[in-house]
């Protein structure tokens, strides 16, 4: 039974086919540090590499390729059109950025066979409103899986498999890999379908509130410990000042006619004897 059942939930997901995009690329001569002239142009240096296939240099236009990349990312087929005759269909396998800039500085084509199936990550977009529990500061919803691989021929790719969180009423309500809306004629997901994508979470769970309770008790015992430890410190103070005042008390008495002194630190004890009349 899948857990959409078993909580009496129907999810609603679904997946976007990407349209197919073209880009325009030169044949690249310039190869190793004087590339950088080709930066200073607007143009960035890459490669077409396959599977059983030499190796190509070529450059395109920054902005023509951050325009195509940002529709098509790493799973969006792309026919790169070489000069006036070559056509390659490609996926954009890296993108390298410049360190201190962050602008990219080189880009890895990979050219596809039409006919052969490739893996490819697609990521996992949550839609739709959050339920009212979120709002309201007793839930949350917890994706716990961003992105799948999926297996499929170049021209069955996705863009990617959006889920409806709104359909998330009850805490841990969830969907698994398991309950993806897609084509299964041409798509392989490979993951465990008893994976859970996203669910439907306490705002603060048991784990975090046992965490929150010892963290409590500590402080006390700490707090306590501070406080006996402060008691003991003036029982201590007000012992010794009790002892010295009793001491001063008995250094300062007078004693009777007849009566032996104490020793002090001053000398021995004398003996004072009343004269006779």
């Amino acid at each position: 039974m899948s857990l959409g059942a078993f909580f009496g939930v129907v999810f609603v997901v679904s997946y976007h086919v990407m349209d197919r995009l073209s880009l325009h690329a030169e044949e690249r001569q310039i190869v190793g540090k004087k590339v950088k002239r080709l930066r200073r142009d607007g143009k960035l240096p890459g490669h077409v590499f396959g599977k059983g296939l030499d190796s190509e240099t070529v450059a395109v236009d920054q902005k023509e390729f951050l325009k195509t990349f940002t529709t098509a990312g790493e799973t969006g087929l792309i026919d790169l059109k070489i000069g006036a005759e070559k056509m390659r269909p490609v996926l954009i396998r890296d993108v390298q950025y410049d360190p201190v800039t962050s602008a990219p500085i080189h880009i890895d084509f990979y050219q596809v066979n039409l006919s052969e199936k490739v893996k490819v990550s697609v990521p996992l977009v949550l839609v739709g409103e959050q339920p009212e529990s979120v709002h309201l500061g007793e839930t949350i919803v917890l994706q716990t899986l961003n992105e799948v691989e999926v297996e499929a021929l170049p021209t069955d790719l996705v863009e990617k498999i959006e889920v409806d969180q709104s359909r998330l009423k009850n805490i841990d309500d969830a969907i698994s890999v398991a309950q993806l809306d897609y084509d299964r004629e041409k798509l392989t997901i490979q993951a465990d379908p008893e994976e859970v994508v996203v669910k439907l979470a306490p705002a603060v769970t048991a784990e975090m509130e046992k965490l929150l309770e010892e963290e409590a008790a500590e402080k006390a015992a700490a707090a306590a410990e501070t406080e006996e430890g402060a008691e003991a410190a003036e029982a201590k103070e007000g012992g010794e000042a009790v002892a010295g005042q009793a001491a001063e008390g008995a250094q300062g008495e007078v004693p009777a006619e007849g009566e032996a002194t104490t020793p002090t630190e001053a000398g021995p004890a004398t003996t004072e004897e009343k004269p006779q009349a």
